[in-house]
């Protein structure tokens, strides 16, 4: 929507010929005509097989018996590959080591993977395992977090993050309230399905594609499942049709399970999911419930909070772990707390095993804190922005976060102040309370809410990257690096870097696939660090390379090093100009290095996960949204009206990539909060498994008034470019809909005002009713 031709440089600098600059996405020309690969476009290898999950059909039992005969008697279905056939440990190779490949005695949820059908094709396969007859005896089984925190049942150990003395602040406060409501899930839904293929190579190596955010992960899995050692898997993924973190770890089980049966067969194996059976076998985002205490003076400063944050983590742990610590860390928000008591417990229920989302934790930890702010201010008859810029971060004090990590590059006042103004927040508030004064029916509300959000892996070992680049002898430029492209423009924000970085055309670049034989032990792609890592170790390389490259001129000229420029594609110095490409072929007979690796990690960053105390955050990005809605209080029914986003990039490695991340990011979290509900019924069976049950936002869910800025200061830390991570911040700002939707119920009746989310019809006529 907003794509500007400008050129965004940071301030006394000179601009660079790719960085800055809108360049388009590397793959989109391809992706548009339909020649872009995708997993299940590869050619197929001769002798390939297709594998269909075996699904339970109970949420908690003993598994007693498998009969596959009548599967088997189907002509063309090969085998059924179980929990008996698995080589190496049956259990993945998760860090809590707690989730079968295959379940074998007991299933702990509907849709839980027990083998897979292989046949000679995909629907064979699929009909074949519907076929097989699971002997389950049923037992109790554990289907919301309420059950689970009676029954002390978690994943993981409960956490306790203190600071202060919440108990005596909220004693003395001058006004507390309390309040409870929970926040529901999320389908990733990306477009291509989950997807992997296993081929079989010489002397029990093998070869597996992916659509994975992690394929160094892959490896490992594969690997620990066949046991083998990780030299003998490799792993490559061009690209992904889309993921969102369903694709960090959960991709994972697709690749163990069409190996394990490929080992079995001695044949390649793929297993595409059917979006139903991915609906019921992978993990969403975890929903959230919450219980709080607050304690606040006349104008809405908080003086004590007790929180309380359940997280429903399904039937293992997964990443539940980290997604609960961000979760805790992100409970503040945009907000200093003096005393404050934070209780997170990640709870262990009979359903899928919960995931990464794009956000990991932070719009769940966020979310609590802006519902309070909205409850305090409609407590104490004050506008809610008021309340919010009262109890922001300050910058000389008041900057200390309640894990102890100092805020060293708040923006937050003069961002929001400037949204303020430019969304003329003011005025459509005095004109939106008019509007609701003479409409009984159809009532509007309005909401700022900003965004602070810490960037890095919270496990700090995984902040690190490498790349390789490659100068061939005709002057072309070749980049792998180990992060994973998946629509987000990673991989044309590396070739951009690169290319400013040796000093030639952007279009002289190609970036190929992430591959395990090339960069390993590679990070996921994710936590919104893909172009910090990634993009560092690419230019770190590709300096390498110039330095030689200008140390050659240097011997050969006798000149001095800063007498030697590079920039776009022509080479500069005192005896005159030649292009790269000519300067290349020299230095290769002359045996100069064209080839480099680069490697790079996030400084600065350290925490006790003990405590959950330290520096866990490289720095923050930071945005605000204003949205403007509208209910109708006979039906339910809502829309987002107008929305205006100011955020904070950095010095923008790509505007356009950087602009069509937060408008994606703000409409899949406006979708969280609004229509994507997921249901379990009281069996544990997901009823919300298909596009027809479960909505996601299409065009014309998108407001016609959609206004998107960018915050025009580079990052105060040293980071590529000067720019800022980009992929999941602006889905928080999607909060400011929910916010703006209780403004609105607050607006059709007084009182407290508790909205769930997502913010359904039903739910909304519910708010309006207590």
């Amino acid at each position: 929507m907003n794509a500007p031709d400008k050129i965004f440089t940071a301030p006394g600098t000179t601009r660079t010929p790719a960085c800055g600059l809108s360049k388009a996405h590397e793959s989109a020309v391809a992706q548009v005509a339909g020649s872009a690969s995708y997993i299940d476009d590869l050619p197929e290898i001769k002798g390939t097989l297709y594998a269909a999950p075996i699904l339970s059909t109970v949420a908690h039992g003993r598994l007693l018996g498998v009969d596959a005969i009548a599967a088997l008697a189907l002509a063309g279905v090969h085998d059924v590959i179980l929990a008996k056939d698995i080589p190496g440990d049956p259990i993945l190779a998760t860090f809590t080591h707690d989730e079968p490949i295959f379940a074998s005695t007991h299933v702990e949820h509907i849709g839980q993977v027990v083998g897979v059908v292989v046949a000679d094709s995909v629907m064979l396969a699929r009909r074949a395992a519907r076929l097989v007859k699971l002997d389950i005896e049923a037992l109790p089984a554990i289907l919301t977090v309420q059950e689970a925190l009676k029954a002390q049942s978690y994943v993981l150990p409960p956490v306790f993050v203190k600071r202060g003395d919440a108990a005596q602040a909220l004693a003395s406060a001058p006004h507390t309230l309390s309040g409870s409501f929970e926040v529901g899930g999320q389908e990733h839904f990306y477009l291509e399905g989950q997807v992997a293929y296993a081929l079989p190579l010489e002397q029990n190596q093998w070869w597996v594609y992916s659509s994975t955010q992690h394929p160094g992960e892959i490896q490992h899995w594969v690997a620990h499942a066949l046991g083998l050692a990780n030299h003998a898997v490799k792993v490559e993924c061009r690209r992904m049709g889309g993921a969102f973190g369903g694709k960090e770890t959960q991709s994972g089980h697709m690749a163990v399970w069409s190996a394990l049966a490929a080992n079995k067969l001695r044949r390649p194996v793929k297993l595409r999911m059917d979006r139903d059976d991915d609906f019921m076998v992978t993990g969403k985002r975890h929903p959230f419930a919450y219980d709080y205490t607050v304690g606040f003076d006349d104008t809405g400063l908080i003086t004590g909070l007790k929180l309380m944050l359940a997280a429903n983590c399904g039937f293992s742990a997964d990443l539940s772990g980290p997604v609960a610590d961000r979760a805790v860390f992100h409970s503040d928000n945009a907000y200093f707390l003096s005393d404050v008591e934070i209780a997170s417990y990640r709870c262990k229920t009979n359903t899928q095993s919960h995931t990464a989302f794009r956000g990991f934790g932070g719009p769940q930890g966020m979310i609590v804190i802006e519902a309070i702010m909205g409850d305090i201010a409609r407590q104490l008859g004050l506008d809610a922005l008021d309340v919010r810029m009262r109890n922001l971060y300050g910058v000389e004090e008041r900057n200390i976060t309640h894990y102890q990590m100092k805020v060293e590059d708040n923006i937050l006042e003069p961002l929001l102040s400037k949204l303020e103004l430019t969304a003329q927040y003011r005025r459509r508030r005095e004109a939106i309370s008019a509007w609701n004064a003479s409409s009984p029916v159809i009532k509007r509300g309005i909401a700022i809410t900003p965004v602070k959000f810490g960037i890095s892996f919270t496990a700090t070992f995984f902040n690190q990257a490498g790349a390789l680049v490659h100068v061939y002898t005709d002057g072309s430029v070749q980049v792998n690096h180990g992060g994973t492209e998946m629509g987000q423009g990673l991989n044309t924000k590396v070739a951009q870097i690169v290319a400013d970085e040796l000093g030639v055309p952007f279009e002289r670049v190609l970036a190929t696939a992430s591959y395990t034989s090339k960069i390993p032990n590679a990070s996921a792609t994710a936590a919104s660090s893909g172009t910090d890592l990634n993009g560092r170790a690419a230019q770190f390389a590709a300096r390498q390379i110039r330095e030689r490259l200008v140390k050659y001129v240097v011997d050969h000229e006798g000149c001095a090093p800063e007498a030697v420029v590079i920039r776009q594609g022509q080479v500069h110095s005192p005896k005159g100009t030649q292009s790269f490409e000519q300067l290349v072929d020299k230095a290769y007979h002359a045996r100069v290095q064209l080839w480099s690796d680069g490697f790079y990690k996030t400084p600065k960053i350290h925490y006790d996960k003990h405590t959950l105390t330290g520096r866990p955050f490289y720095y923050f990005s930071y945005g605000a949204a204003c949205s403007e809605v509208a209910i109708d209080t006979l039906t339910g029914e809502s829309r987002v009206l107008k929305v205006d986003i100011l955020h904070d990039v950095g010095t923008s490695i790509n505007p356009a990539i950087d602009i069509g991340q937060i408008e994606g990011g703000f409409v899949q979290g406006m979708g969280w909060l609004t229509t994507e509900q997921l249901v379990w019924n009281d069996k544990g069976y997901l009823s919300t498994h298909a596009p027809s049950t479960y909505k996601i936002p299409a065009t014309g869910d998108v407001p016609e008034h959609f206004k998107v800025a960018l915050w025009p200061e580079p990052n105060r830390e040293d980071n590529v470019f000067g720019s800022k991570a980009v992929g999941e911040p602006p889905l928080m700002l999607a909060i400011s809909v929910l916010e703006a939707l209780k403004d609105a119920v607050a607006a059709a009746r007084p009182g407290v005002v508790r909205l769930d989310a997502p913010a359904t019809a039903e739910n909304l006529l519910k708010s309006l009713k207590v």
